[in-house]
């Protein structure tokens, strides 16, 4: 197959941590991906090249082939699904906590409750499996302005220092999932080019077993 092999990555965080395990892993841009406005890059290989996206494009675009791989956060995972895709590897970057947070030292109590989130469906299963009611309003961003705005009694939400929350009078309350990148693979493409994305596998997973 002459095509390059495309490796979908995502923009922010995890694209700044991806990028120097991908170097170790032998595979490196050929320019500057910060700074140009290109969304595909050729690489140091030229049987592979990098596509740099949104992290909830990612599964789609490996799902349906146009990219073999990708890196994507777990989260994305969780809210949109995996079918049709393999996770083989944890790299172990980009971690934080998907968590419950509210005002500090609110005490629930109702069997129907308000979240706000952008993680509808992780929000929706959770709190059914804790067996309350919660009305899901679904925000983009400034999560934490939900609650003291009376938008919603809880949020849902990516914590990783828990600054922000602080800064909003607000504490993380329940852990619902532990978050990190994975690598995913496109299931026909794993069969049809086994030999180069088990390689790509194989070096990633020495490289992060090794950080």
């Amino acid at each position: 197959m002459n095509t390059p092999l495309t490796i979908a990555l995502t923009k922010g965080r995890i694209l700044k941590e991806t990028l120097p395990l991908l170097a170790q892993a032998g595979i490196e841009p050929l320019e500057d991906v910060f700074s140009s406005r290109k969304l595909i890059f050729e690489t140091n290989r030229p049987d592979i090249r990098m596509i740099i996206i949104r992290g909830t494009d990612v599964p789609t675009y490996v799902r349906h082939g146009a990219a073999d791989i990708g890196v994507v956060g777990k989260d994305v995972l969780l809210e949109h699904g995996a079918e049709g895709l393999y996770e083989p590897l944890d790299l172990g970057i980009a971690r934080c906590r998907l968590m419950t947070a509210g005002p500090v030292g609110w005490q629930g109590g109702g069997a129907r409750i308000r979240v706000a989130s952008k993680f509808a469906n992780i929000t929706r299963r959770y709190f059914a499996e804790q067996g309350v009611h919660a009305d899901v309003i679904k925000l983009y961003g400034a999560m934490e302005l939900a609650p003291l705005m009376n938008l919603a009694d809880l949020i849902v939400d990516i914590v990783d220092t828990g600054n922000t929350l602080r800064a909003n009078g607000m504490e993380p309350l329940e852990e619902i999932a532990s978050i990190s990148s994975r690598l995913i693979v496109n299931k026909a493409a794993m069969r049809s080019r086994y030999s180069i994305i088990h390689g790509v596998i194989e070096r990633l997973s020495e490289v992060a077993q090794g950080r």
